[in-house]
C-alpha cells in the first residue's frame, strides 16, 4: 500500500520552505545596519534584543540614530515606530 501526500501536506510543505527561506533572508541584514545596530546596542544590557529590534527598524527607515542612546531625531522614522496601540503604545526601535 503506497501513501499519496494529499494536497493539504504539499502545500503546508510548500509553505513551511517559503517561510524557512524568507525568514534566513530577513535575519540576515545590510552591512550598513548591521554596522549601525552594532554600534547603537554597543552598551545595552539587552544586547541580541537590542540588534534584532534595531535591525528590523534600520531595514524599514534606512536609518538609525549616531551614538548609543537618544538622538532619535535624527531619523524620525526611527523615532515614530510603536509596539502598539493604547495603554502598550511603546517605542520600538532602541
Amino acid at each position: 500500500m503506497k501513501l499519496r501526500p494529499t494536497a493539504t501536506t504539499v502545500a503546508l510543505l510548500l509553505f513551511l520552505l517559503l517561510a524557512s527561506s524568507s525568514l534566513r533572508a530577513a535575519m540576515a541584514g545590510s552591512a550598513f545596519c548591521d554596522s549601525k545596530c552594532r554600534v547603537r546596542c554597543s552598551k545595552a544590557g539587552r544586547h541580541d534584543d537590542c540588534l534584532k529590534y534595531c535591525g528590523i527598524c534600520c531595514a524599514q527607515c534606512n536609518c538609525v540614530p549616531s551614538g548609543t542612546a537618544g538622538n532619535k531625531n535624527e531619523c524620525p522614522c526611527y523615532r515614530d515606530k510603536t509596539t502598539g496601540q493604547g495603554a502598550r503604545k511603546r517605542p520600538k526601535c532602541p
